[in-house]
């Protein structure tokens, strides 16, 4: 009799966790994919220029189409998430990026697949915050959000240089629009699955901040725009308006967000300094990973004559960082400070990024290029997990898609288009364009010193915010002791 009432009780448990497998592991492809589509077309490029007959400056926005409007409407797709519910944008987005991603496949010409990739960014824009706050409102605060955030940010570094992987192997064996292709049947696999599988959420009868997600998007389309045209026109006037109309728009989206009564972007989540701080490191450090993936993919092809296939694979050492150090990092924050396991991380990446602005075009892969990438991979883990969990803590149910949306956005827009589009700036090489393999290595050294500067700035920030964090909590500390000598010193005089 006790067998059978252990196992009436251990089932259901074993089966609700089975569930809650299920439902991360939908939750970590259908984000992996969305994070796969940033550079899994990166190697086809070459091919795509001669297919379609591309400008050197037109080819760049295949990649910027589907990073600008994945970046410019996530603070929209989180805060339609908080109000339409986060399964039910989950599973729209989703529907949207299998659509434009046969469209893009099926693509004729230049228009018409920049077209179906920025609508594909449109899709990834309404999902991926959405999947970020269901695996927050799933998960309370400690280990088992930690490691469930883990594995997100894992999927979510390590999936641009899997979509280098992935892109190559298909654009050698099959075609470079199976690159696209392969996204409907996973998605269509990941709808079903969560329609199953996913937890309905509550929908709020809220209006939606329209100005202000009009406002982002053009402010941040017209900063990345001023920056990418920098190399092939220079501080043209198309340049100059660019920019300026993006300093214009986002000074406009700030006005707006502080009038609106249900804003587009919760301006009371940045008055922690820890969390705008671990904000400003996370896209401190996106930009310059970025680096890595647009210049080291020519790199490898121009300097060293690597296909498609063979330059993607040789992005394996910083998969294999990301996702090894994923099982670990967890549990050194379990026994350390989020942001000292960070600073380690980051010291990775600084040296990573210095080493690879002294490489050269006669350096063996081993010594050129594997060790900084494998210092890369490790470094990432350690710091974008840390830096997860501090920029939604503490946030309340109700801001959960908008906390997800701005951490996004964080990497999406700050970092992936903006810090990408400076780093091409620095470097003088137009985006998309043929470069010489001498004009290459100096443009790349050019590059890699300026997010050099990126990493060692989010250092500073990092030791800012733990040396404020430290004497914060001493002055608490004291406070309370002088509080409790007050109080005993009370309790003396009426004794």
């Amino acid at each position: 009799m006790s067998v059978g009432t252990s196992t009436d009780i251990t089932t259901p448990a074993a089966s609700n966790r089975t569930r809650a497998g299920l439902t991360l592991a939908v939750i970590l492809t259908a984000q992996l994919m969305l994070v796969l589509d940033s550079t899994i077309i990166n190697v086809a490029l070459p091919v795509i220029h001669q297919q379609f007959g591309f400008s050197a400056a037109g080819l760049s926005w295949v990649l910027n189409a589907y990073t600008l409007a994945f970046g410019g409407l996530l603070l929209l797709g989180g805060r339609l998430g908080d109000v339409l519910g986060y399964r039910r944008t989950f599973l729209l987005g989703l529907a949207v990026f299998v659509l434009s991603s046969a469209l893009g496949g099926a693509a004729q010409d230049s228009a018409w697949l920049i077209a179906a990739r920025a609508t594909q960014g449109i899709g990834a824009a309404l999902a991926a915050p959405a999947a970020l706050s269901l695996i927050t409102r799933s998960n309370p605060e400690g280990t088992a959000r930690n490691r469930a955030l883990g594995l997100f940010a894992a999927v979510s570094s390590g999936g641009a240089s899997i979509g280098l992987i992935v892109g190559g192997l298909l654009t050698t064996s099959v075609s470079w629009r199976w690159s696209l292709y392969i996204n409907v049947p996973i998605g269509i696999a990941a709808i079903i699955l969560g329609r199953r599988l996913l937890p309905e959420t509550d929908r709020r009868h809220e209006p939606f901040d329209f100005g202000g997600a009009l406002a982002a998007v053009v402010g941040m389309t017209s900063l990345v725009a001023g920056f990418v045209w920098i190399p092939e026109y220079g501080w043209s006037t198309r340049t100059i308006a660019a920019i300026g109309l993006g300093v214009v728009a986002m000074a406009a989206f700030v006005i707006i967000e502080r009038r609106m009564a249900h804003p587009l972007f919760a301006l009371r989540l940045l008055r922690s300094p820890g969390r705008v701080g671990a904000l400003l490191t996370f896209m401190l450090v996106v930009g310059g990973q970025m680096g890595g993936f647009f210049f080291l993919v020519q790199y490898l092809q121009s300097a060293h004559g690597y296909d498609a296939f063979t330059s993607g694979l040789a992005f394996l050492p910083l998969s294999l960082g990301i996702f090894v150090m994923s099982r670990i990092v967890p549990r050194l924050i379990g026994r350390f400070h989020p942001l000292r396991v960070a600073l380690v991380g980051l010291a990775l990446l600084l040296a990573a990024h210095i080493w690879l602005s002294q490489v050269t075009a006669s350096d063996s892969f081993l010594a050129g290029v594997f060790w900084p990438m494998l210092f890369l991979g490790i470094g990432a883990a350690m710091v974008f997990l840390p830096m997860n969990i501090r920029i939604l803590a503490g946030v309340r149910p109700q801001d959960a898609g908008a906390a997800s949306g701005m951490l996004q956005t964080a990497q999406q827009a700050g970092g992936a288009a903006l810090g990408l589009a400076v780093l091409v700036a620095a470097s003088g090489i137009g985006s998309g364009s043929v470069a010489s393999v001498g004009a290459l290595m100096t443009g790349m050294h050019h590059a890699f010193h300026t997010s050099t500067i990126f990493i060692g700035v989010a250092v500073l920030v990092t030791v800012v915010t733990l040396v404020g964090e430290r004497i914060a909590a001493v002055r608490s500390v004291r406070a309370a002791e002088l509080i409790a000598a007050q109080h005993s010193g009370e309790v003396l005089e009426e004794a």
